[in-house]
Formats: C-alpha cells, structure tokens, sequence
C-alpha cells in the first residue's frame, strides 16, 4: 500500500467520532479516486475493520449479483459462507459479529451495491436500528462517489432523518500536501514544474500516485495521457460510465461546454440547445456534488449578500485536459503516433493553463488569506465576481475578489505566464476597477498572484498593494 499522504483536517475530524458514547452513522462522499476509501483505512487502523464494496455496474448487474458479491466479501474476512438470496440475511450475519468492542464498518460504493434493489436501504436502516446502533463503539460510514444517488437516497430521505451524525465531502488535497508526491526529489525540483504536472491532475491523490519524480512533468504527462494504455487516456469514459449510472452523455456535454471556461446557467442551455425548465439544472446539481463543477455566485457590494446571478465553472483539471487535448488526439495515441516536445506547443496551451492555474488558485484560497492577513471571520463574502453591463454600469469581470467588513475589496488577478509578467498587466486591473460598480467609501486594493516572477518596472510602479507569488505555497 503506498504512504498515506495528507488529510490531517478530515482524520482530526473523523477522531472526534471515536470519543462519543454512543454509535456513529457517517457519510464520506467526493469525487472517484480523490481517496474516500483510503482515508477511511487510515482512520480504522485501531479499530477492528469490515470493509465492503458495490461492484461496478454494467448493464448485466443485476440485484442478485452485488448481495452474491457482497456474501464473498463477508466470506474472505472469516465470515461464514451464505447464499445471497436476502439483504437482511447477510446484514444480521454481520451485525452477529459486530455487537461489542471498537468496530468501523465500510460499505463503500453504495449507490451500486443498492441502486438494483429497491429494498436495499430499507434493509440498511432496520440493521442500523435493531443491530448496529446497539454497540456505542460502532462506527458505521457509508462511502460513494455518486454524491446524487447518496443525496437523494439517504440524506434526503425520511427513513435516515436523524440517524446521519456527519457528512464529510472530501475536496482536492491542498497543494501544500501534494508536493509529497515526489517524495525525497520534492526539494530539488521547481515549483513551476511541480505547477504544471498538478495543472493537469489538480489535487486528486490517485492522479498524483502515478507521477514518477524521476522524469520531468513533459515526461510524466506524456506517460499518463498521451501513451496508449495509460491510466488517463480512458479514464474520462470510466468516470462518467461508472458515476452517472444513468444519462452519462447529458453530463458529459455539460462538461464540455463548461471547458473553455466559466458561463451562467442561461448560457449553458443555450449552447446545449435545451429548455432552461428542462433537466440541464439537475444535471448541473450532480455535477457540483460530484465535486466537477462549481457554482460561483456573485454577489451586492452594498452589503455583501449573495446576488441571484452566478456563473458554473469546471473547477476539475483533468476533465477540461482531457476534453482539450487528450480526446483531441485520442486516434493518434491509440496508434502511438502522438508526441510533443513542449505542454506550450500544444495549441492554446497559454489560454487553457490560465484557466487550470486559476483553478489551483480557487481551490487553494485560504493561502491568499493567509498572505493578505486577512481572517476569515473579517470576509463578508469572496469569490469569482462578475457584473452585467446594464443602463447604468458596465459589465465587469474578476478573478478573484474578497470583500471585508472593513469595507475593503482586493481585486485579485490570476496570472500564469512562462514569461515574467510585464506592466501591461497594471492597465488590465485599472480597467476592471473602473468598471466596478461600488459604494461610496469602499477603498479597492489590487493584488498580483503569480508563479514565474514579475518584472523590476511592473515593481517600481508601485500599483499592486501586494504580489503575491503562489509557488510558495509548495515550500
């Protein structure tokens, strides 16, 4: 098993379970291969642990066979072998086993080990009431990546009110932890290289796994995308094939359309040539629970309260990748006839790894907060911000504003350059705060996040109240 990486935060949390006097009944949810189920593993070590796992769906699965294949999992961890013909046969077996003592018990994948049956979680909820809740050291986590089958099925459902103690979404591993990902290498090799490799993979742990430290990012992207068999060459059809278990195409062209960059909800169905009444909202829904997109709100500089308007982004860095180059050149790789010298050779490179940088930005935001020494109880509100152009005001667009209740905005522009970034970068912010529509007495402070150095007259000008380089949050 490869080292356990990260995830402080979220085993402090889970500890606190540990401590109660009474059962737990948790829900991990994320997005596949961002380490549900190893974090779960890390967790349970002092614990005695059961694990189980829904298999994966395909149009022969039927009910029978995830209790068949769920009989086989009790049976390679001493249980007694049964046949499958009832949930509540293999459960009470279980729950036999489970009475005293410190116990963790994983159902993992769930949304494919019940979505067959329709007598799965009532069966799962009797097992917790009669059986599992009994023991006060039995912790009970139900894992999945279909965050929409788990909301709509358990969260949202009567049977479970008042029976869920926590919900845990996991996000992206913060950059800080990711770097460990090139292990004893890390301290000699650039935050720029490091940057372009997690360009591609974002923070997802089981991406970063296949990063060998010894070989250069050109080389490590080419190994993982653009070599045939490789693990993200066909990883993008396993995702929506293996999540969405229904409609998967509805979802995918949603993400395509989300690629080139940021649009409301009014765009979206425009572009997919769909009624905005229609079920593109949904689709949106389980998409943000999923943890591929994101739903930034702008908001009312007046008093820093959410406006109506917002904006969906793709804020995963490997699907827009993959829908940008890997697809693009999928025949090729597939006939190992695909190569590049450069990631800045590939056509459009420079508008696309603005858009994947500004994402490790969003993602990582706290690192802004902390080098503007700004606490988080002092932000009335913090996001992509964008106005319409009306009779009135001009249409405006921000990377990245925090709005104080000091009355106080940083206007925060993303720059991602090979290149130094020059002075002309100062005309652009002038622009966008002459734009904004704010109040009387509101002071605007311009910040400068970038990676690859800024240039002595960009400095001198004395424009930005701060430059921050992001490469030190790798350090």
């Amino acid at each position: 098993m490869t080292k356990f990486i990260g995830r402080e935060k979220e085993l402090s949390l889970l500890n606190r379970f540990s401590k109660k006097r009474s059962a737990s009944f948790l829900i991990v949810r994320g997005r596949r291969r961002i380490g549900k189920s190893r974090l779960i593993e890390e967790f349970a070590k002092p614990y005695k642990f059961y694990t189980f796992s829904g298999i994966v769906p395909t149009e022969k699965t039927t009910a029978q066979s995830q209790r068949d294949e769920f009989a086989s999992q009790l049976s390679q961890q001493d249980f007694p072998k049964v046949k499958a013909q009832d949930w509540n046969d293999l459960f009470w077996l279980l729950a036999d086993k489970v009475k005293k003592g410190k116990v963790v018990i994983l159902l993992d994948e769930i949304s494919w080990m019940g979505d067959k049956d329709p007598d799965f979680l009532g069966k799962h909820k009797n097992v917790w009431e009669q059986h599992f809740k009994k023991n006060n050291q039995l912790i009970l986590i139900v894992c999945g990546s279909a965050s929409s089958w788990i909301e709509k099925n358990v969260l949202s459902s009567t049977g479970f009110v008042g029976r869920i103690s926590f919900v845990l979404t996991l996000e992206e591993l913060p950059l800080k932890d990711c770097q460990d990902f090139w292990r004893q290498a890390a301290a000699h090799i650039s935050a720029m290289e490091k940057l372009k490799m997690l360009s591609v993979t974002g923070g997802v742990p089981r991406y970063l796994e296949e990063i060998d430290p010894a070989l250069s990012a050109e080389a490590n992207i080419k190994n993982m995308c653009f070599t045939k068999g490789a693990f993200l060459v066909d990883e993008f059809e396993r995702i929506f094939s293996n999540l969405f278990l229904r409609d998967s195409e509805a979802y995918k062209k949603i993400i395509e359309v989300l690629a080139t960059g940021s649009k409301e909800f009014k765009e979206v169905s425009q572009l997919l040539g769909t009624d905005m009444s229609g079920r593109t909202s949904d689709y949106l829904d389980e998409l943000i629970l999923a943890g591929f997109v994101n739903r930034d709100y702008t908001w009312h500089l007046k008093d820093g309260k959410d406006a109506k308007l917002s904006k969906f982004r793709l804020r995963d860095n490997y699907l827009r990748f993959y829908l940008k180059y890997i697809q693009k050149y999928k025949t090729k790789i597939e006939r190992n006839a695909f190569d590049f010298k450069s990631l800045y050779a590939l056509p459009g490179w420079d508008a696309i790894i603005a858009l994947q940088f500004e994402n490790l930005v969003l993602n990582n935001r706290h690192f802004l907060w902390e080098k503007l020494s700004i606490r988080s109880e002092d932000i009335l509100s913090e996001n992509p911000f964008f106005q319409h152009k009306t009779a009135t005001q001009l249409g405006c667009q921000i990377d990245y504003l925090i709005q104080t209740r000091f009355g106080t905005a940083y206007i925060c522009e993303i720059k991602f350059s090979k290149n130094k970034i020059t002075e002309r970068v100062i005309e652009e912010v002038q622009e966008k705060i002459l734009r904004l529509k704010r109040p009387k007495g509101m002071s605007c402070r311009s910040v400068l996040i970038h990676v690859n150095g800024v240039e002595n007259n960009l400095i001198e000008q004395e424009y930005f109240s701060d430059i921050i380089d992001f490469s030190e949050i790798l350090k």
